[in-house]
């Protein structure tokens, strides 16, 4: 439903998008992940016919952005970082004129209806949007880009500057949507992309620097080659033993607890689960293990490591 080929943007000498390439089957949920100023908005922008590609192409299920334009427009519902609201229109009426917009033929009065019923907004149809929360003006400007039921929903950063309670219901109704159409969000939360999301696109100065899914590069934040063990036990034999056993590369005593335990940082080869064979150890040796856990890494640590090995640098 969405395909970008080689992607490049230039700014004058600045080249702020650099051959940027991928594709976002139909029904799928992707996300644009990357800090402020990595190109995102612009890849959006390109995506929706706002900006031209520099070179490079894109295209709409199917239909060539700049070469058919208002054709690739029908198929895309677009949720601007700062979406243009008319504060002096009801909800109801706003929705009304961006379906006519859009071309809503017949039956606009219940597409109205089913949209704000879909967003939470049903309750809301006769407020002045002026003067909605921010939340529920976030979802006005959701449900503008889906009142004409698009295949291809774009969205960037829509939780921007929104309370927690809010950002959960706006990451819920995302959700939601991706079972009647293709999404596509950017964002520079990390959690953002891993609670909402299936597939995730990391852009870093203007690159595509790495895409996995979700569940993917969740499991990537573990079993990177390091456990904390920490038990009561002679010291030096503990680590004799311990660089023993297969898959482990080195253990070090961290520190040591007034009760008498000690706490080892041991590292592992980074493809080897090696816990169980540490724990039948410890049993062996009628050592008292009090804790065994693998280190986890934070989604936000492993989004700059990846930053890190795409630039080469380390921050």
């Amino acid at each position: 439903m969405i395909e970008a080929k080689g992607l490049i943007k230039d700014y004058g000498r600045n080249r702020a998008v650099k051959g940027v390439s991928f594709k976002v089957d139909k029904g799928d949920i992707v996300g644009l992940l990357g800090p402020n100023g990595s190109g995102k908005t612009t890849i959006m922008r390109m995506l929706t016919g706002f900006f031209a590609p520099t070179s490079g192409a894109c295209s709409i299920a199917g239909v060539d952005v700049q070469t058919d334009p208002r054709e690739a427009r029908r198929h895309i519902g677009y949720l601007p970082e700062r979406v243009a609201l008319y504060p002096d229109m009801t909800v109801r009426h706003y929705l009304k004129f961006v379906a006519r917009v859009h071309g809503v033929g017949r039956g606009i009065a219940s597409r109205v209806d089913e949209t704000m019923e879909l967003t939470g907004l049903t309750e809301m149809a006769k407020r002045h949007i002026g003067k909605l929360s921010k939340g529920y003006r976030q979802r006005v400007g959701i449900a503008q880009a889906v009142v004409h039921s698009p295949d291809v929903l774009i969205l960037d950063e829509p939780t921007v500057g929104l309370d927690p309670r809010q950002i959960v219901e706006i990451r819920a109704l995302i959700k939601e949507l991706a079972g009647r159409t293709t999404v596509l969000l950017s964002t520079h939360i990390l959690p953002e992309v891993s609670i909402t999301c299936r597939r995730v696109l990391i852009i870093d100065q203007g690159r595509l620097v790495a895409e996995d899914t979700a569940q993917g590069l969740t499991q990537r934040t573990v079993g990177h080659g390091e456990l904390l063990l920490r038990l009561v036990g002679p010291e030096e034999r503990v680590l004799s033993l311990l660089t023993a056993v297969d898959g482990v590369t080195g253990a070090e005593v961290a520190d040591r607890d007034p009760s008498g335990a000690s706490v080892y940082h041991v590292t592992t080869a980074a493809d080897r689960d090696v816990r169980a064979s540490i724990a039948k150890l410890v049993v062996d040796q009628g050592w008292s293990l009090q804790e065994l856990t693998q280190n986890t890494m934070s989604l936000e640590d492993l989004f700059v490591r990846i930053l890190e090995e795409s630039a080469g640098v380390t921050f």
